[in-house]
């Protein structure tokens, strides 16, 4: 009987974990919430598709591309 508060106490703590923990990983990043503004209806079916971390990074890499050729297309003009 007396063990009962304190494994309670200990499972409101591991839960309390947990949760926060959850709660970080459902929480979308800033880099998320900006393609989710960005996206087009197809980039958008992409992500229900291939899941947040595949469809940021190709996010990633069509925005390097195109920083570099903007630098191409200011190198070119000057």
């Amino acid at each position: 009987m007396v063990l009962f508060p304190v494994v309670l106490m200990l499972f409101a703590l591991f839960m309390e974990r947990v949760e926060n923990r959850l709660r970080k990983l459902l929480e979308p990043e800033e880099e998320v919430q900006q393609y989710l503004d960005r996206a087009s209806n197809a980039e958008v079916n992409e992500l229900a598709k291939l899941g947040v971390p595949p469809a940021a990074t190709r996010m990633r890499r069509t925005r390097r591309t195109r920083a570099r050729e903007d630098e191409l297309d200011v190198a070119q003009a000057s």
